[in-house]
């Protein structure tokens, strides 16, 4: 590492390695730009690859293009009137023209009255082609519709609903996700480097050197996306920009934090940057590699969407840290000392971490450990009695939004007068020679309302020997009733001889992504552990200390979750979580959360080979104590960013994710930890000599 440090920040290399960002960047700004167009946010970036919804979904294509359906509903209280049907006659007639972003006009199905004997509304359904560009176009073709018939008034409501209107809303929601993450996160970056360094200058290298990292990551995404079948989403784009500021961030504050130290000790500011490489090094390349593997264990996962965000996640980081260990040093000693201004640090300047907060708390801590740790771990432990409140069992439509958008009212009001599911039909495909016994199968299903089979509009009824028909399911699409009837119509469909069926739909892809997250949730959590746990094995040479590390890691996750759960019920009052809320808690927390303990116990180690392992906790965290802290509030600000999207599944992860980062800085790793390895002592290094250390002192050489 030695010689790599001094390549990187020698009187000639510093240059060179500017020069070579310099032309990364050039190549890299124009390709970043266009990351968005290369996301995929059509069903299959999503669905799981080898679910039954799925198959329906790859196969009705044959059958018609990808369509999603707009749902216009009037309604009035007290009946339509003669000119609400004139006027709803009129919309009918304007949307049969319609041909604009998608609209398959002339398709339109309706007016259908609700079965009152005076109707109080009515509804109209508009085919829109959802192919590669339907995403980016479902917002246009919505308003479109809406252009044609207007927003009621008078007594009459106008909505526009179902799985388009819905998607349409969905569309605005993530509109400008990646500008409102980056000027979100950029803006915590700043204020918390301010608030670190209070030094206007050198806060800069580090902004400069975290978005250089954030372009290179975006390009490289893109052109493993376009060119070799990356799967990029809005949810991936979004969590890689937060982990991208978070992640960098907390390298460039370590790395800081060493070099200041080594610049007290050095004249030559080339040789206090090698050295700070050199010493910080290694815990920082453990943790990125912690946090890269855990990222890419999610290509396990049976949903793509989780699937994808691993490389694409693993990609950020990794590029986050060569940013931070090439180009930051590159800069800070280019510029020199004065970069630190106000604050200097010259050769032979005290340390102020040897006799700060940070050292005291050590100090304190040595004196009672066990107390305190037991203590500690049973406050954890309580607050993770907040768990019996999580409800990850997934969110309808109408939870998914802190807001209610026109879609959702629009839903309410055809619950209201129509059969629940009316929007959200189910698909079944099955084999010609078959149809009549599996239309009979599927009308005979409790939960399916009577008379509702019909061909999908637009489709061929028989293609290559296939039949397609719809089916209404009597409760609302995103139920776990509705749910249940797509299992009930599954069984009846199989069992028909010969058939081949298959059920797919809205209802039928939640029912398959909810059991894929589960099956994600019981795989991927213990291979993360896995990954974690040799990483620390490895880094610290020790088996007891890695054990100890992932037991606080775990408790902490446990307690943020627990007091999340209680947060999302009586704070916010969000209806629940979606089925992969805690798995994606669980890899942020514990993949991050784990570098702080390995940027501490790294430390520490280092310390105990001079001065044993008791003293070195105390001086382990008297250096280590503010930078961590640092590094955990602009992690946890940045995953807070995610609040800002009007998306209560990214709020709640946002939420969860930075108050276990903060449970992480301020009591797992400060408190909890410490206080473990003071009562422990040398024994915590087993199976390593350290853990046999005599008289407070290893017989090693200086180490790692």
């Amino acid at each position: 590492m030695r010689g790599v440090a001094r390549l990187i920040c020698g009187r000639r290399t510093k240059w060179a390695v500017l020069a070579f960002w310099f032309v990364v960047l050039v190549l890299a700004a124009p390709l970043a730009g266009k990351l968005m167009g290369a996301q995929d946010n059509d069903a299959a970036s999503w669905l799981p690859s080898s679910a039954e919804s799925t198959q329906v979904w790859e196969e009705s294509k044959g059958f018609r293009p990808e369509i999603i359906t707009a749902i216009v509903v009037y309604a009035r209280e007290d009946g339509l009137t003669g000119a609400d049907r004139a006027r709803i006659a009129e919309d009918v007639r304007q949307l049969m023209t319609l041909r604009a972003h998608g609209v398959r006009g002339a398709e339109t199905r309706g007016p259908v009255y609700d079965s009152g004997t005076a109707p109080a509304a009515a509804q109209i359904f508009v085919p829109i082609t959802m192919d590669e560009k339907g995403w980016e176009r479902i917002g246009p073709a919505v308003d479109s519709v809406r252009d044609i018939v207007g927003s009621g008034g008078e007594g009459l409501a106008v909505h526009i609903s179902g799985p388009g209107g819905v998607a349409a809303d969905s569309a605005d929601a993530f509109s400008g996700i990646d500008s409102t993450l980056l000027l979100a996160a950029l803006a915590v970056v700043v204020v918390m480097l301010l608030i670190t360094y209070r030094s206007p200058s050198l806060l800069v290298l580090p902004v400069i050197s975290v978005v250089a990292a954030l372009l290179t990551a975006q390009a490289l995404i893109y052109l493993l996306a376009s060119h070799a079948g990356l799967t990029v989403n809005g949810q991936s784009a979004g969590i890689l920009t937060v982990l991208v500021f978070g992640a960098g961030t907390d390298y460039a504050l370590l790395l800081v934090a060493r070099y200041r130290e080594e610049l007290r000790r050095h004249e030559d500011r080339h040789e206090a940057m090698a050295r700070a490489l050199h010493r910080a090094g290694p815990a920082v390349l453990a943790s990125s590699g912690t946090v890269v593997l855990s990222m890419l264990v999610l290509l396990v996962a049976e949903m793509n969407s989780t699937r994808g965000l691993g490389p694409v996640a693993a990609i950020g980081v990794a590029v986050a840290l060569v940013a931070m260990l090439t180009l930051l040093p590159a800069l800070l000693v280019i510029f020199g000392r004065w970069v630190f201004w106000p604050v200097v640090p010259h050769l032979g300047t005290p340390e102020p971490t040897e006799h700060g907060f940070w050292a005291r708390t050590g100090q304190r801590l040595s004196g009672r450990p066990r107390r305190v740790w037991v203590a500690t771990a049973l406050v954890l432990a309580a607050l993770s009695l907040g768990l019996v409140q999580l409800r990850a069992a997934g969110l309808g439509n109408a939870d998914s939004f802190p807001d209610k958008p026109d879609s959702i009212v629009g839903q309410e009001v055809l619950h209201r007068y129509f059969p629940a599911g009316s929007g959200s039909p189910l698909v079944v495909i099955a084999d010609a020679g078959r149809s009549a016994q599996v239309r009979a199968a599927v009308a005979g299903t409790r939960g399916v309302v009577p008379g509702s089979l019909v061909v999908p509009p637009g489709a061929e009824p028989v293609h290559d020997g296939r039949v397609i028909f719809e089916a209404t399911p009597a409760d609302p699409g995103d139920s776990e009733r509705a749910e249940q009837t797509v299992q009930r119509v599954r069984d009846a469909v199989h069992g028909v001889p010969g058939a081949d069926a298959h059920v797919g739909g809205d209802t039928a892809t939640l029912l398959d992504m909810d059991a894929a997250t589960r099956h994600d949730n019981l795989v991927i959590i213990p291979l993360v552990l896995l990954v974690v746990l040799i990483i620390l094995a490895l880094v610290l040479r020790a088996l007891v200390a890695p054990l100890l590390l992932i037991a606080t890691v775990v408790l902490s996750f446990a307690a943020a979750l627990g007091v999340s759960a209680l947060a999302f019920r009586y704070v916010f009052d969000y209806a629940g979580e979606t089925t992969d809320f805690p798995l994606f808690v669980f890899v942020f927390l514990v993949a991050l959360g784990i570098d702080y303990n390995i940027f501490l116990t790294t430390r520490i180690r280092e310390e105990a080979l001079h001065q044993g392992t008791r003293a070195g906790v105390v001086t382990g965290l008297a250096t280590t104590g503010a930078v961590i802290t640092s590094a955990g509030l602009v992690l946890a600000g940045t995953f807070a960013v995610l609040g800002t999207l009007p998306v209560v599944a990214f709020a709640e992860i946002g939420f969860a994710v930075a108050l276990g980062v903060l449970l992480d800085t301020f009591v797992v790793r400060s408190v909890l930890v410490t206080s473990l390895i003071l009562d422990i002592g040398p024994r915590v290094w087993w199976p390593h000599r350290l853990a046999h250390e005599d008289g407070g002192r290893a017989k090693e050489p200086e180490a790692v």
